[in-house]
């Protein structure tokens, strides 16, 4: 009896071990196919060498023109070597150079200075340090003869050849705390000079411990000037000086208050006023103004303003017709466009001649695509040349392309025709294009073209990549699929393993960078991908696209972010998915697993704090996770000015006892772009919150994905939380 009941127990352990076995292989379906193995890793790690840029024979690589001629060169991979090409457009013919010095002398080119050694820690100035401006720097008059510099404050003249102790010192009022700047401008005529009264504010600073310094045993105490969002801003009050009489004219500070910035000072040709950018802190408005040097009345040239943002890193200006008309480009009417400025100088009856100009402003480029870049301003021929996205409508929206317009908005002509995204540059003359272009999914052509009409005169190279197919090289798919409106298409792409077979099943994972500011995902040819091509290998589909809160499909598509960074178009992000997910049944929608880094960072560990039902595992580096701990510039940018309670609502750090997914953060201890701090204060809300989650300090890194180390735990954990396997052993990958 009693082995009759061992006999029914044995058999009841076998059939629920048989019942967990399915359904493990239920809930984990890759497991039967061996995804994410110790292969799957070699093979990873060895598409560097076998997808790299060399392997490509024939793209055309630094495309440059010589100097006022028509002869343009580049180099390129050949199956015999690197080889360097000359061709002039004038007469067709090609040169080939087996070495790059012959090269440069037919290019006119001098040699590359040799670096000399340095030793020792060498201090070089940050981008985020603010110039005091108070560091005395003589500036000449335009004849030479005088000279203005500024001593204990406050602004001094000094007849060039005389001892310094001959001087003539036209203010007394500068102090500490509000003095005169030594950006000093004079007028062209020499008559006057243009200075700001400047007050300075406290700084902040952050601090980084490098614990593994590679010169010295102890640790090393970083310090580095970091304006956080909500701190005090210098603030400039520009005055305008006779320096015949000394008298002095001063600008309203009422029209100019409350500051982000006030910069891009310029004299008029004819010395009557001084042009200058506001930026009204909050960003909702934005001006150049114009000072008269004769009353230093402020009156508005041109202005943006909106009840979001205005996106002022965007704006290009440039000064025509001898300062008579400006050329502007705006997102005024949602799409970014050129427009013309007309100053009229001339005074009405009765009024001083002096008067700052009053203007009209018309648009020359106009439709719902936009402009990406102005190449250059033929004022001769009033024509400018510029590159834009969008304009064909049965093209990807974000491919460049490259135009030509009259001033009066007449005569758009389309330079480089061809489907793909172009890179292209012109000859001095304006009379060649040396255009490359390409998809993610189609190889490099490099053709040259007559800057005139666009005519094709003859195709220089098409890049052969057979040595990539050859290696198993995958072009990623170009997929596009409707947004959150129902009606907005959302364009992203799709990377497959090398021995991708479409009776299994993959995990999707999303590269996520969505800015704002920018688009992200790669429009041109990529014969490797650091974010998609190795991790694919392992037995995933990765993907990546641009959503709204993103650039170039107009503002409103953009504005999605204001105040809401958190948002991310995580909305448009899921549907995307689910829709290739729909059209490959093989994406397995409901395994998708998240990174980045920067703000890529912080967007992949939000969307598994509040999109956990979607996203299943995040890897984070780097990340921004609360807005009022990283860059003033950035984040006020997208999230407004004052402080308010939208930078807590977007915060990981609010947000993170909402964790309920696999989330890996990684951070390097010298970040010197977002404070390490706001990684670890992550750390510990979810600590606090307990938490489970993994936590990589990399010393002496900066701003990073992670490098090599992370790149090897971000696979390892992708592998363990979404395919559900235990990675191999580190020591038994070659790399």
């Amino acid at each position: 009896m009693k082995r009759n009941k061992t006999i029914i127990h044995n058999h009841i352990q076998t059939m629920l071990t048989k019942n967990l076995l399915l359904l493990i292989a239920a809930a984990v379906p890759a497991l039967s196919h061996a995804q994410g193995t110790l292969d799957d890793y070699q093979r990873a790690y060895s598409l560097y060498d076998k997808f790299k840029a060399d392997n490509v024979y024939h793209w055309a690589r630094n495309v440059a023109w010589k100097d006022s001629s028509s002869l343009v060169g580049y180099d390129i991979q050949t199956s015999e070597g690197r080889q360097w090409v000359t061709y002039d457009a004038a007469n067709g013919q090609r040169n080939v150079f087996a070495n790059e010095e012959d090269y440069r002398k037919a290019m006119g080119l001098k040699a590359p200075r040799q670096r000399k050694p340095t030793f020792g820690r060498q201090h070089q100035r940050h981008w985020m340090e603010v110039d005091e401006e108070n560091t005395p720097r003589p500036v000449a008059s335009p004849d030479g003869k005088t000279e203005a510099y500024i001593e204990e404050y406050n602004l001094v003249i000094h007849e060039v050849g005389k001892p310094y102790t001959e001087k003539r010192i036209l203010t007394q009022d500068g102090t500490i705390g509000l003095y005169y700047s030594n950006r000093i401008m004079w007028s062209p005529d020499g008559k006057k000079i243009f200075v700001c009264k400047r007050k300075p504010v406290q700084k902040r600073f952050v601090y980084y411990v490098e614990s593994s310094p590679w010169d010295q045993l102890q640790p090393y105490l970083h310090k580095q000037e970091y304006a956080k969002p909500g701190d005090e801003l210098p603030q400039l009050y520009p005055c305008i000086f006779d320096v015949s009489t000394g008298a002095r004219v001063e600008a309203d500070t009422k029209l100019i208050e409350n500051q982000y910035n006030l910069d891009w000072f310029q004299w008029a040709p004819d010395s009557k006023t001084v042009t200058m950018e506001y930026n009204k802190r909050s960003h909702k408005l934005y001006q150049m103004l114009a000072m008269s040097a004769e009353t230093g009345e402020l009156k508005t040239i041109v202005e943006e303003t909106s009840d979001k943002f205005v996106n002022y890193s965007r704006i290009w200006r440039q000064f025509i017709n001898n300062g008579k008309q400006l050329l502007w480009t705006s997102e005024r009417d949602n799409w970014n466009h050129i427009y013309m400025v007309d100053l009229d100088a001339t005074a009405p009856k009765g009024k001083k001649a002096a008067r700052t100009p009053r203007t009209t402003i018309r648009q020359i480029t106009s439709g719902e695509w936009c402009v990406r870049a102005i190449q250059h301003v033929d004022e001769s021929s009033k024509v400018i040349y510029f590159s834009a996205c969008g304009m064909n409508k049965d093209e990807d929206p974000y491919l460049i392309h490259y135009y030509k317009v009259n001033f009066d908005g007449t005569g758009l002509v389309c330079l480089t025709p061809e489907e793909g995204n172009h890179s292209a540059t012109f000859s001095y003359d304006y009379r060649f294009i040396a255009d490359t272009y390409s998809k993610v999914d189609k190889a490099p052509v490099t053709v040259l073209r007559s800057a005139t009409d666009g005519t094709l005169i003859t195709k220089l190279e098409e890049a052969d990549i057979t040595k990539l197919t050859d290696n198993g090289w995958q072009a990623p798919e170009v997929f596009h699929a409707k947004g959150r409106d129902g009606q907005t298409d959302m364009w992203g792409i799709i990377q497959r393993p090398t021995n991708f077979d479409p009776s299994r099943t993959y995990p999707v994972i999303e590269y996520i960078y969505a800015g704002p500011g920018d688009s992200y995902t790669p429009k041109s040819f990529i014969s490797y991908n650091w974010n998609t091509t190795a991790l694919a290998e392992l037995g995933f589909i990765v993907v990546q696209l641009d959503a709204m809160g993103t650039s170039w499909r107009g503002k409103a598509f953009e504005e999605t972010c204001y105040k809401n960074l958190k948002d991310a178009g995580f909305p448009d992000r899921k549907l995307w998915i689910k829709a290739a997910a729909e059209k490959y049944p093989y994406m397995d929608s409901t395994r998708v697993g998240i990174f980045g880094a920067s703000a890529g960072g912080q967007e992949s560990t939000t969307a598994v704090l509040l999109h956990g039902d979607f996203y299943k595992a995040a890897y984070s580096s780097c990340g921004c996770h609360d807005n009022r701990m990283d860059k003033i510039w950035w984040n006020e940018q997208w999230m407004g000015w004052p402080i308010d309670s939208s930078y807590v609502e977007c915060s990981n750090v609010y947000n993170a006892h909402k964790l309920q997914r696999p989330l890996m953060l990684v951070v390097g201890e010298l970040d010197d772009n977002v404070d390490p701090a706001s990684t670890m204060q992550v750390a510990d809300a979810l600590i606090k919150a307990n938490k489970d989650f993994e936590l990589v300090v990399l010393p002496g890194v900066h701003h990073t994905m992670g490098e090599r180390f992370g790149e090897h735990k971000r696979f390892d954990f992708f592998v363990r939380n979404l395919l559900g396997v235990t990675p191999p052993k580190w020591g038994d990958i070659s790399k």
